[in-house]
């Protein structure tokens, strides 16, 4: 039969069509059974459906499918099955099954009723027809849309799944293949809908069962999108549609289609479907839908009744109507919300701008009157804003963000105090003045705050600096110097290190040192900040002395924590030696005891990533762990310093090497936190290449589209350099350390830390490539440049960090590996570099170390210390079989054939058949394909065969080396 053409993408669902699939294969086999495929209007039900019928007629399936249609009171009996039948007369292959089954003529004939008896004999011939096409093919009917079906279809339908072609033909006869699903809007089954009893019936039935098509998961949402645009969308496009769309599929493509208008209001063609139902409403019940959708997605029953002005009875009566529409649901706490956003939406357009101006005038007035309950500024300041009254409106905006600021809601408190800043030129000055007592620098200074803390690092910047042009040459003092080094502070957040010094230094210079100030103290830690970064550390230690002792003076508890964290990373050791740990402690506590969560977020940091740089890998998780249930209490979970603790946790699970879990705590945080870009995908990319799975660096390319993210080119540049080893590229290893290095260093020429790393893995590529040539007889020598210019970085790095100190236990046992990776590209495997390399990874990493280990066995085979070389690579090969890490599981399976056996005895031992060994004995003398298949009496390409299993077998790289093998290992026998 003909089949729907499948337009937009099938996104998801991999859970459903596989059980439905598994319903068909079980019908061809001769297990007939029906799925009842329930969900809301758009949601998906026919692709899914269209989708599963073009795999089933690929397969050689008959598909048949029927459509029931909403005609209201007037409907046609057996619509969907006349349709099917319509189908098959027009189809000259099933005139023979036709034939035989002339009552169903009837249905082609109008549909007229039919008697009882008539009736009973039309259903046995439908059935009897379906049975006969069953016998040609297995068949699948499709019938949708079955909250529309007539009285006579539904009849018809029980009898084909209770006693028709889903039941077992008597006398041993074999099993109809069939098949049968239906679908059913579920959210229009009203409590008296005639289709409920229906299926209450059906899905007690053994060879019926019920699948709940439910929204899809956001992410899938955003998949879809991206997928119906050929044009990219903004990532706040994206975000938009996806929010709104709720799950909905059609919904999602009906905003993509008005992409244009995303933020206005819902689109005409999606607009009037979505008023249908509302339409079917009494009056009453109509009016109570506006005004709560006036009142936004959820309103409580007392509002409402108060808002609507009807008599409790009216309006209880109304609601039901509602809630059986499925228009409404019922939720705690005496509330009702709106079963789908959109559908609010759509009603909310449909009024009358007066109307809507007069109900949220009284929703405001009747929240007002509420005595400003907690949380309600919020509403208010919507509901004002929209009934124009802007000056209340402003006035309740600030106090929502104080409420907002209260409860650890950066982002929250950010909008509203955007908000108030795009009200205040449009309230006169006497009504801001009374209501608020506030400037416009100090909000924007506020909203600069917030914007940090949620994560904007980029807004946050913009920001201060619109308050920096908003202060006048009249601005006093201290708040100009606050705006400075709250500037260098936010500077400091996106890379920008020399404006940050310049600013900080500004600040510093406006205020007198004598007597100390508070705002004096907070300018100098922040200078201190801004001097370590571009390594003028003398200056930094210099001023935070003197700072800490003002802070202390002023008992400035929270600034005595940031002096003290600053100073803990420039004197004794750094944040890694006693000292310094005692400092982060000490800081960590004053922190908590001021209630400066940012302060302690630093302080928790510190203390975490000292435990990771000093190899304190276990000691490293309770720190991380506290430090981001505190950010999860204060509402901190994507400012910086928590978004980086993000990224250590699995880190760290990582490098000991519990990846599944790391894998679940990723899935965890991408559902359940903030988004965080290469903060979570990076460990997670890391696993999937070591697992051998290349479409890891796609997404990793993907971390790199739009505006620059230190901490996702970091990511990416480490995973693109793993993709590059996996594939043998060593140009694409070499050109992406240098690219990632270039774009992570600072305006100061400072490498990152990382350099190390992403220098011994293109080391990694250049030697497996020079290890290749030299065996091949060819010049490794070509390879020499680009190693030495990767150990030279690895060793500047290492032994120079980020601090002008040498890096820490996982610093050094990169360099370590980058020295012999050099060694093995330009000389062949060193024992000692590599013995070395494994010693440098035991503080913990453990994928690591087995990628030594491996390298190990390959130097000490090459010694000929073979029972040596088979130990390490047993150690590897354990790992590698543990963690999943496929790639590195056959490295060390192939050298372990290249080693062959330990036991002098064993090694005559051979792994060829008596055939590969002819075939030996034959390479060994020089012999072709051709001239082997001539000698042997067997075809060339059979002795191609017989060659590249001998390779396989030997991990040999060439035909030469094979021969070189077996002569050391006695396997030759001619």
């Amino acid at each position: 039969m003909p089949q729907t053409v499948l337009t937009a993408p099938l996104i998801g669902r991999d859970d459903e069509i596989a059980r439905l699939t598994a319903v068909l294969e079980r019908a061809r086999a001769g297990r007939a059974h029906a799925v009842l495929l329930a969900g809301d209007a758009g949601v998906g039900k026919t692709r899914v459906l269209d989708e599963l019928a073009a795999r089933a007629s690929a397969a050689g399936t008959t598909v048949l499918t029927g459509h029931c249609v909403d005609l209201g009171d007037v409907g046609l009996p057996y619509l969907p099955f006349t349709e099917v039948l319509g189908a098959l007369a027009g189809d000259e292959r099933f005139a023979p099954v036709l034939a035989a089954h002339p009552v169903v003529e009837r249905l082609l004939g109008g549909g007229a009723e039919q008697d009882v008896g008539g009736r009973l004999q039309l259903f046995e011939g439908v059935a009897g027809l379906l049975a006969g096409l069953a016998d040609v093919a297995p068949l699948l009917l499709v019938v949708e849309d079955l909250h529309w079906a007539d009285q006579s279809s539904r009849d018809l339908l029980r009898f084909l799944l209770s006693r028709g072609i889903l039941q077992r033909p008597a006398g041993g006869a074999p099993a109809h293949t069939v098949a049968v699903f239906a679908s059913y809007r579920a959210d229009d089954l009203h409590r008296r809908h005639p289709l409920r009893p229906l299926l209450a019936e059906l899905v007690r039935l053994p060879a019926v069962e019920r699948l709940e098509l439910r929204p899809m998961a956001d992410a899938e949402v955003a998949r879809l999108v991206r997928a119906l645009e050929d044009r990219p969308l903004p990532e706040a496009t994206v975000r938009g549609i996806v929010a709104r769309a709720e799950g909905n599929a059609f919904y999602a493509e009906e905003l993509v289609a008005a992409t244009d208008t995303e933020a206005g209001p819902v689109p005409s063609g999606l607009a009037d479907a979505l008023l249908i139902r509302f339409e079917q409403l009494s009056d009453t019940a109509q009016q109570v839908l506006r005004t709560a959708a006036v009142a936004g997605r959820r309103v409580e029953h007392d509002l409402l009744r108060d808002a609507v002005g009807l008599p409790e009875d009216a309006l209880e009566s109304a609601l039901r109507e509602a809630i059986g529409r499925q228009l409404l649901v019922a939720g705690d706490g005496d509330r009702y919300a709106f079963r789908h956003a959109l559908a609010r939406e759509a009603v909310y357009a449909d009024l009358l701008p007066g109307e809507r101006s007069r109900l949220h005038g009284a929703f405001a007035r009747l929240l007002a009157g509420r005595g400003g309950r907690a949380g309600s500024a919020a509403e208010r300041a919507h509901h004002y804003r929209e009934s124009h009254d802007l000056a209340e409106a402003l006035a309740a905006s600030v106090e929502a963000a104080d409420h907002a600021h209260r409860m650890g809601a950066p982002a929250e408190e950010l909008r509203h105090l955007e908000t108030a800043l795009d009200l205040w030129e449009s309230v006169e000055a006497a009504a801001r003045t009374a209501g608020q007592g506030r400037d416009p620098v100090t909000l924007t200074l506020r909203a600069s705050a917030a914007a940090a803390h949620a994560g904007e690092a980029h807004r946050a910047v913009s920001l201060t600096r619109a308050a920096l042009a908003g202060a006048g040459r009249d601005t006093d003092c201290e708040l100009a110097a606050r705006i400075r080094y709250t500037l260098a502070g936010n500077l400091l957040g996106v890379d920008s290190l020399t404006a940050a010094f310049a600013y900080s230094s500004e600040a510093l210079a406006m205020i007198p040192a004598e007597p100390p100030t508070r705002t004096w103290v907070w300018a100098a830690a922040t200078h201190v900040l801004a001097a370590r970064q571009i390594r003028e550390n003398g200056t930094a230690r210099r001023i935070a002395h003197r700072a800490l002792r003002a802070a202390r003076e002023l008992r400035m508890p929270d600034a005595q924590a940031d002096l003290l964290i600053s100073l803990a990373n420039l004197e004794d050791g750094g944040r890694t030696g006693a000292a310094g740990r005692r400092r982060l402690t000490e800081a960590r506590e004053l922190a908590r005891s001021a209630g400066n969560a940012p302060v302690e977020m630093r302080a928790l940091f510190n203390l975490a990533v000292g435990g990771f740089e000093s190899g304190d890998l276990e000691g490293c998780l309770p720190w991380v762990r506290e430090g981001l249930d505190r950010a999860r209490c204060a509402g901190l979970l994507s400012s910086p310093h928590p978004l980086e603790m993000r990224y250590l946790h699995l880190v760290v699970l990582y490098t000991l090497g519990r990846w599944d879990e790391c894998l679940r705590v990723a899935a965890a945080d991408a559902g359940s936190l903030p988004p965080a870009g290469g903060y979570t995908a990076g460990p997670a990319l890391h696993v999937g290449l070591a697992r051998g799975d290349l479409t890891a660096a796609d997404r990793a390319g993907a971390l790199l589209a739009g505006p620059f993210d230190w901490w996702a080119t970091l990511v990416a540049g480490i995973a693109l350099a793993e993709a590059a080893v996996l594939r043998g590229d060593p140009l694409a290893a070499v050109e992406g350390v240098r690219t990632t290095v270039d774009a992570l260093g600072d305006d100061a020429g400072t490498r990152p830390n990382v350099a190390v790393r992403l220098a011994a893995l293109g080391l990694t590529a250049v030697s497996d490539a020079a290890v290749a040539l030299r065996r091949a007889g060819g010049d490794a020598g070509r390879w020499r440049a680009a190693a030495d210019e990767l150990v030279a970085l690895a060793r500047s790095t290492a032994l120079s960090g980020e601090e002008g100190a040498p890096q820490g236990p996982e610093g050094l046992a990169w360099l370590a590996r980058a020295e012999a990776e050099w060694k093995r590209a330009v000389s062949g495997p060193d024992v000692a570099a590599w013995e070395a390399a494994v010693t440098a990874f035991g503080f913990g990493d453990v994928y690591e170390r087995a990628r030594c280990r491996a390298r190990f066995a390959e130097a000490l085979a090459g010694a000929d210390r073979r029972a040596e070389a088979v130990e390490q690579a047993g150690l590897a090969r354990e790992v590698a079989v543990r963690l999943g890490a496929v790639p590195l599981r056959d490295q060390v399976d192939a050298l372990l054939r290249r080693v062959g056996p330990t036991d002098p005895a064993a090694r005559t031992a051979s792994p060829l058949t008596a055939r590969e060994r002819d075939v030996l004995g034959l390479l060994a003398e020089g012999r072709s394909n051709r001239q082997i298949g001539e000698e042997l009496f067997i075809t060339g390409k059979t002795a191609s065969v017989h060659v590249s299993n001998i390779l396989a077998k030997l991990g040999a790289a060439s035909r030469t080396e094979a021969v070189a093998f077996a002569h050391r290992e006695g396997l030759l026998t001619r």
